[in-house]
């Protein structure tokens, strides 16, 4: 007899369990959301003005083969290919992406500064306790203090002296101090590190357009509008806020660890999770009716003269994003947490002054903007922490011992693993471990 396997979540991790389990042809299993829609924050929506929102700048790269042949089975030919064009807004110009390989754009004193601090980092052996640290350890006093440092604390909105190192793999374009040389004396660009110099995008209905189509494959399986208010662990059964109640043999949690722990009876760990730290997003939809002014993908912006540290033009990942006709819309991203508040009741005024300060509207603008989409994502961006690897360790370990798996950006906690690929395939390599497929 099969075991019944109850998913909790709805997002990439979650449909991806569930994908999974269908192509198997396994039986015995449902899928649950809280919302009244798919897709967790890679969901897109449309507003009345007919502009398509995402929850932030998503784009769609793999590292997996499983995953593109998932894509094409889903999207089939229903997207956008896309080169990478992303800046750096600092010092009131455009330095390519990534910063540390193109400082020959900056002023000429600023390029010096940024080279001798990486020459007095290749000479010392540095043995960093944490992300701040590792900062000047890699790029030098110059690249740290005009991007790196203020750049990462407004996305993390938390102190990089309290973050670990230990997550960075391929997220940062780690310096080759001869290439900069060569990039400055030379004055060439160098702009195609990354995994995401291509991406794609699909052609209508945004990111969330994903994810909406795995239902056809999963429908039978999925309830929506359940939200979990209760798990007891001990007689292994889910108790969802309209009274309904649901046993299981094997349960996978793609919801925020935090959240999950304390809707259950592991009183154990109440105190322990405590160590999880995240912080939360506002993104703010701008639809303006002009044609749109650039062909750039997304902007950075380290400095305080604006309150968003990404800037994405949407309109450029598909023409569908909005209403047809002379229109463009930006997506602006605004990280927050207790080290870092903003003033919600402001936030909108504060977000269309800064895109005027960065010179990406102007004054004139305004009087264009016709639409305005504000989404407040509390759980945003997992926070790696000195101690988290060994809190995640802990909690984890025990949970499967229990027959419970959380995976996923927050199930798992890990930021590092968090792009849609690999939560689709964290969702499949959980469903391959519960069942013992090879």
């Amino acid at each position: 007899m099969e075991n019944k396997i109850l998913i909790i979540g709805a997002g990439p991790t979650g449909l991806g369990a569930a994908y999974h389990l269908k192509e198997l042809g396994y039986k015995n299993w449902q899928i649950f959301e809280r919302n009244d829609y798919v897709g967790g924050l890679s969901a897109s929506f449309k507003d009345s003005k007919g502009f398509t929102w995402d929850i932030g700048g998503h784009v769609l790269f793999s590292h997996y083969e499983y995953f593109d042949r998932l894509l094409d089975n889903i999207l089939g030919k229903n997207y956008i290919e896309h080169k990478r064009k992303a800046f750096i807004w600092i010092m009131n110009r455009w330095v390519p992406y990534p910063f540390q390989n193109n400082i020959r754009y900056l002023p000429r004193d600023k390029i010096f500064h940024c080279l001798l601090g990486l020459l007095k980092e290749k000479v010392k052996k540095s043995n960093p306790k944490n992300f701040k640290e590792w900062i000047f350890s890699k790029f030098g006093y110059g690249i740290a203090k005009y991007f790196m440092l203020p750049h990462n604390y407004k996305i993390w909105s938390h102190p990089l002296e309290k973050m670990s190192y230990n997550w960075i793999a391929e997220r940062i374009s780690i310096i080759d101090i001869k290439k900069i040389l060569r990039n400055v004396i030379f004055q060439y660009d160098d702009t195609g590190w990354g995994p995401n110099k291509w991406f794609k995008f699909p052609s209508s209905g945004g990111t969330g357009e994903i994810f909406r189509r795995f239902i056809p494959y999963i429908k039978d399986h999925l309830f929506i509008k359940k939200e979990v208010i209760k798990i007891d662990t001990t007689h292994k059964e889910v108790v969802f806020s309209d009274g309904d109640r649901r046993n299981y043999d094997i349960l996978i949690n793609t919801t925020p660890l935090d959240e999950f722990i304390r809707r259950t009876d592991l009183v154990q760990f109440f105190s322990l999770i405590n160590e999880l730290k995240h912080n939360s997003v506002i993104v703010i939809g701008v639809g303006i009716k002009k044609p749109c002014p650039s062909d750039k993908c997304w902007i950075y912006f380290p400095e305080n003269n604006c309150p968003f540290y990404r800037v994405t033009y949407f309109s450029n990942y598909s023409p569908y994003n909005t209403p047809q006709g002379d229109y463009y819309s930006l997506i602006c991203e605004i990280a927050y947490s207790k080290y870092k508040p903003v003033n919600k009741d402001k936030i909108i005024d504060e977000t269309i002054q800064g895109l005027i300060n960065v010179k990406m509207l102007s004054e004139e603008d305004r009087d264009s903007i016709v639409s305005i989409n504000l989404i407040d994502a509390e759980y945003a961006y997992p926070i790696p922490t000195l101690n988290r690897d060994k809190t995640l360790r802990d909690i984890h370990s025990y949970l499967e011992q229990i027959n419970i798996y959380s995976r996923g950006r927050f199930g798992a906690w890990r930021y590092e693993i968090g792009n849609m690929d690999h939560c689709v395939m964290q969702g499949k390599e959980v469903v391959d471990k519960v069942l013992e497929v090879k």
